[in-house]
């Protein structure tokens, strides 16, 4: 997906987290498994601040705006690395990209850089119920082939059957016949078990939360949602609420004036789907025809409407089991661009657990590789006013001392087949990227992947962003400034 250099690909992050903490103060924490908080978290992939919580005039998301309404609302939260599974294990381990060693989806981090613990699995080792729903550790390698079972979940993890259709021929196209596409609106009755992969997770767990209404022990139930992930495979009728006619070009679609090529995302995975295949898109710069760029923009929206339904359901079956004043409700996506302080994802780990009165585990150590547990993430309680806390140390009083980092790899100088998502092997340059509230800045450098390091004085690109005379991102200034020695001042 958009990377740390391109102009506006520094994807941002929606972050809501409600519970009984944010209605009543939480002046006091639980002290016991008796009174303790149940934790619902909520992983969507890709999803952009398409909704109505975000400003979006257009986009329909009732269940998510009424989630947001009484909730805490971040507007500038960032993942540490776009892309499914680096982002996921770097949020639900509390450690950065660099500690876990994983930029890509061909390594295990339990015995590729450490034995981290997770977010559940901490939770487990303090009494809860840990479970896992659909999408929430990426499937495969990254995961142990697992989801990271048995560490981090109380019973197998569940992943719906009608997943492995996904990328298939499911995709009716004008000539009648079944395609795999990028834009794949259904009928729900005609694709292969008659459901989709969203919708048997939201069963799912709502069979789960059935179950642990009469449970003795708090619960941490993990949902996570394919959707709004490409292809755009959702049920047609939610295309309808978005007719063609109303649908507008992205505001700024143009590539940044001054962009390196190293930052420039060919979109090789999409290129792979028959219906785009068929434009006969040239690489690396083509453009996509305008009618062609409604309708994935159609798309998209359709997929977010139908996200929300999902997660309707699922909120009001909390609601219906009476669960909703003793849950602390967590909903976020592993990447795709999304007010308060800037804030990152690794971050979710030590606030959860001090939402739900678990010790807060230290912060890690440099290095870490030694270290089973401990967060690389600020503790962000002091957002939810508690009169009983202490505030985390390392949170400044000073928005403009606020950093979010995060970073990207590359295989080459220029755009290639493989730029989207190199292998570690492949692995040549690392960008990293600064965000304040002020500037981003990203430095694109010499990497070794055999000793997972980053060379600082090989710089192959950098770039410059201001936000207040630049807010889109669209004017490369690193060559008018003193690149080199900024980053240096602003490294930790």
């Amino acid at each position: 997906m958009p990377t740390p250099g391109s102009g506006r690909g520094f994807i941002w992050l929606g972050l809501v987290l409600s519970s009984v903490c944010v209605a009543l103060g939480c002046e006091t924490q639980a002290n016991s498994t008796t009174d303790a908080l149940n934790i619902l978290l909520i992983i969507v992939d890709d999803l952009r601040p398409s909704l109505g919580c975000y400003g979006d005039k257009l986009v329909r998301s009732p269940n998510i705006d009424q989630l947001a309404s009484h909730s805490l609302l971040f507007q500038n939260a960032f993942a540490q690395q776009a892309v499914c599974a680096p982002s996921r294990v770097s949020f639900l381990t509390g450690r950065r990209p660099d500690t876990t060693r994983l930029y890509d989806f061909n390594s295990y981090w339990r015995v590729h850089a450490g034995n981290f613990s997770t977010i559940p699995q901490y939770f487990k080792e303090n009494g809860y119920v840990t479970m896992s729903v659909g999408k929430v550790f990426h499937p495969g390698i990254t995961s142990n082939h697992t989801d990271d079972s048995p560490y981090s979940w109380s019973f197998p993890p569940y992943h719906p059957s009608s997943e492995k259709y996904e990328n298939t021929k499911t995709c009716r196209g004008p000539d009648g016949e079944l395609h795999a596409n990028l834009l794949c609106p259904v009928d729900v009755v005609d694709v292969p078990e008659g459901t989709l992969p969203d919708k048997q997770s939201t069963e799912q767990a709502i069979q789960l939360l059935e179950k642990m209404k009469t449970s003795a022990s708090p619960f941490f139930l993990a949902v996570g949602y394919h959707k709004p992930h490409i292809p755009f495979r959702y049920p047609k009728e939610f295309q309808k609420l978005y007719p063609l006619e109303n649908i507008t070009l992205a505001p700024d679609s143009e590539v940044p004036d001054g962009l390196p090529p190293v930052a420039y995302n060919p979109w090789m995975d999409i290129r792979q789907r028959e219906d785009v295949q068929a434009l006969n898109i040239s690489v690396p710069y083509g453009p996509i025809p305008v009618e062609f760029q409604r309708k994935i923009r159609q798309s998209y929206f359709a997929s977010v409407s139908y996200l929300d339904t999902q997660v309707g359901r699922l909120l009001s079956a909390l609601d219906d089991l009476q669960l909703a004043n003793s849950t602390i409700v967590a909903f976020t996506s592993d990447h795709g661009r999304q007010s308060m302080d800037l804030v990152e994802l690794v971050s979710l780990f030590p606030t959860l657990a001090g939402l739900a009165g678990l010790q807060v585990p230290p912060r890690c150590p440099v290095p870490s590789f030694h270290v089973e547990l401990c967060r690389e993430g600020k503790n962000l309680l002091k957002h939810f006013r508690f009169r009983d806390l202490e505030e985390d140390p390392y949170l400044p009083g000073n928005p403009r001392e606020l950093i979010a980092y995060s970073q990207y790899p590359r295989p080459a100088d220029f755009p290639q087949w493989n730029s989207d998502k190199p292998s570690l092997k492949d692995i040549k340059i690392m960008g990293y990227s600064i965000r304040t509230i002020d500037y981003r800045y990203t430095v694109w450098v010499g990497f070794n992947p055999d000793e997972f390091l980053a060379n600082f004085s090989d710089i192959h690109a950098g770039e410059l962003y201001f936000v207040d005379s630049d807010p889109l991102q669209d004017h490369n200034m690193y060559n008018d400034s003193q690149g080199g020695d900024l980053f240096q001042l602003l490294m930790p």
